[in-house]
């Protein structure tokens, strides 16, 4: 088989020919423009240290949360996917038996982007020219098996290969960013970079809060037990984080949108009550959201762009959470409410010119309702593309028909892959880049926007949009 028969050349474009060929000549423009990852999780130490990945099971199976929890659903242990659990129940080691198991279930992908993005793996980046499954797993491993002991596959090659020109990783405030130092005076140092994730200093829920604080005055000099030394504890940070990692934005996972803008005074009352341990939840929920105000204030002072996740009820399954910890496939989207949670935040420092706020939200409802009629006001916002559970082809054209007609193209900040999986960015953005071709071949021939419009919006959701909301000065593009 040929890579045409197995990744379709007009492959989630519109099926009406008209607006097919637009999205054709829309998607030439922009198919080969390097890729920005502003904002993921892959491992620094990959880029430092660019060995070879292991093995094709270590690399694309056990780590990848989306497909732990399709398989888990079905009733396949994680221990059968080599995933290790804490309590020292055994987990499969050979590679080729996770690769078949995973194999064997191959088929209930059908119809998800993580399908897409597998097979875009599989037959572009690997080149196989079988269809993948559980007669051709072992060709196909074999396959893989051989390329990632290749110098063409180390972590920096790949960098190259994908045409990447910046990718962002993300470590919480007490991480030395020792990865990052190590790339200094390497040709890669501008290209991988750090994004800020207090949450390990600011989550109150978390046991371990009171000696993170701990640790983040070791680290600063500052007493972490004062109001004001906490914050500055937080400054320093921010600033080691843009010196040593040259991080361009913070990101902040809080299970709500939440804002406050307290005293000072019950400021200090709220984090010794946390520091205690005997805080109730609305109460560290009120510690988090003084803490968003509080980096919002920070991002006025030291130009770093603030992104909010909320809305996942992380671990919801206990008893897995217990047996193999977090990132497993267990974290379920919730309802969240943005314009009463963000009015304090943006009454406070919603008209600065110098702040860069980019939300994002696992709760569709929220497109049309709230998030789009803020970003369409506020200066400082920007919506992030759909995230987690909605990246994905008809997500993405659910966002767009909601959020455009009252927020434009322009109050959104381009792609954001916000991914694990290093070997499907390439495939991450090109589903992102045909969706918004797609959509854009619509616009056109119901004749709402020209040619040249749709020509020009599409060069700055691919490239421009994302430089500009992370200020990482990178050359805009053109057309």
């Amino acid at each position: 088989m040929t890579k045409d028969s197995l990744l379709h050349a007009d492959r989630l474009f519109p099926a009406l020919p008209a607006a097919r060929d637009i999205a054709r000549a829309l998607y030439a423009r922009v198919a080969d423009f390097p890729i920005i990852s502003p904002h993921g999780h892959t491992d620094p130490a990959w880029f430092a240290d660019n060995k070879n990945f292991s093995n094709p099971a270590e690399l694309l199976i056990v780590p990848d949360h989306y497909l732990l929890r399709m398989l888990y659903s079905q009733g396949v242990s994680l221990s059968d996917l080599g995933v290790r659990a804490k309590d020292g129940t055994p987990a499969e080691k050979d590679p080729r038996k996770i690769w078949a198991t995973f194999a064997k279930y191959y088929y209930l992908f059908a119809g998800t982007p993580t399908k897409m993005w597998m097979d875009h793996v599989f037959y572009d980046v690997f080149g196989a020219t079988q269809a993948f499954g559980p007669d051709t797993a072992d060709n196909i491993y074999d396959l893989i098996d051989g390329q990632i002991k290749s110098d063409g596959f180390k972590p920096r090659a790949l960098l190259d290969r994908f045409n990447i020109d910046l990718i962002a990783t993300t470590e919480g405030a007490l991480n030395d960013l020792r990865h990052h130092a190590a790339l200094d005076g390497t040709t890669y140092a501008k290209r991988v970079i750090t994004t800020f994730r207090p949450d390990d200093c600011i989550d109150a829920d978390k046991p371990e809060f009171a000696g993170n604080l701990e640790k983040l005055g070791g680290l600063t000099g500052f007493n972490t037990s004062d109001w004001d030394g906490y914050l500055n504890a937080m400054r320093a940070r921010r600033e080691f984080f843009r010196k040593t990692g040259r991080a361009t934005a913070s990101d902040h996972g809080h299970p709500t949108a939440r804002t406050a803008d307290l005293d000072k005074g019950a400021c200090q009352k709220l984090l010794d009550l946390c520091l205690s341990g005997k805080a109730a939840p609305d109460e560290t929920d009120l510690f988090r959201a003084q803490m968003l105000t509080e980096m919002a204030g920070m991002s006025i002072e030291d130009g770093m762009t603030l992104q909010i996740h909320p809305g996942s009820y992380r671990n919801h399954n206990d008893p897995l959470f217990a047996k193999y910890g977090a990132d497993k496939g267990a974290d379920i989207p919730m309802r969240v409410n943005y314009t009463q949670s963000l009015q304090p935040l943006l009454s406070k420092y919603g008209n600065d010119p110098k702040l860069k706020v980019i939300l994002f939200t696992l709760d569709e409802s929220n497109y049309a309702r709230e998030l789009a009629p803020l970003a369409g006001h506020y200066p400082c916002l920007k919506l992030g593309p759909p995230w987690w559970f909605h990246d994905s082809p008809q997500a993405m054209l659910r966002f767009r028909d909601q959020v455009t007609e009252t927020a434009g193209f322009y109050n959104t900040a381009g792609f954001n892959d916000d991914t694990r999986a290093f070997l499907s960015i390439p495939a991450r953005h090109d589903v992102a880049r045909r969706m918004d071709c797609h959509f854009l071949s619509l616009l056109v021939t119901e004749h709402k926007i020209s040619m040249a419009e749709a020509e020009t919006i599409i060069i700055d959701l691919t490239y421009n949009l994302a430089n500009e909301a992370y200020s990482l000065d990178l050359e805009a593009k053109t057309a």
